[in-house]
């Protein structure tokens, strides 16, 4: 089996247009999706990350020694959470970012990661 990063495409802007009622919902179901793929054994590592406010970029490229607060990228799209699924190829994994995404509420890019 391969493993997968699967990648929620975050829009944070347009988080203020979501209700709490569907906030709660999306929770919900990603929580069913998540059972889900840990019974059927696809299931590595996942999680929900902060907004990208709360992030911290470490550059010791080339003997750099930089710390800088915030997101690396200006972008109106960030990363907001991600599944490590194992899947037995391309087409299984894109089937679960299907399913990821309509939990989420969110789009999801599939990615393998690269082989050994």
């Amino acid at each position: 089996m391969t493993q997968y990063l699967l990648s929620v495409i975050h829009d944070w802007d347009a988080l203020g247009d979501t209700t709490p009622e569907e906030m709660q919902e999306m929770f919900e179901a990603t929580g069913r999706f998540n059972e889900e793929i840990e019974a059927s054994g696809h299931w590595v590592f996942g999680g929900g990350l902060e907004h990208p406010s709360t992030a911290t970029v470490v550059d010791g490229a080339k003997g750099a020694n930089v710390v800088s607060d915030g997101p690396y990228l200006e972008a109106k799209e960030h990363l907001g959470g991600f599944w490590v699924i194992e899947a037995a190829d391309l087409d299984e994994a894109i089937e679960l970012g299907r399913r990821a995404s309509a939990a989420c509420a969110r789009a999801v890019e599939v990615r393998p990661f690269q082989s050994e």
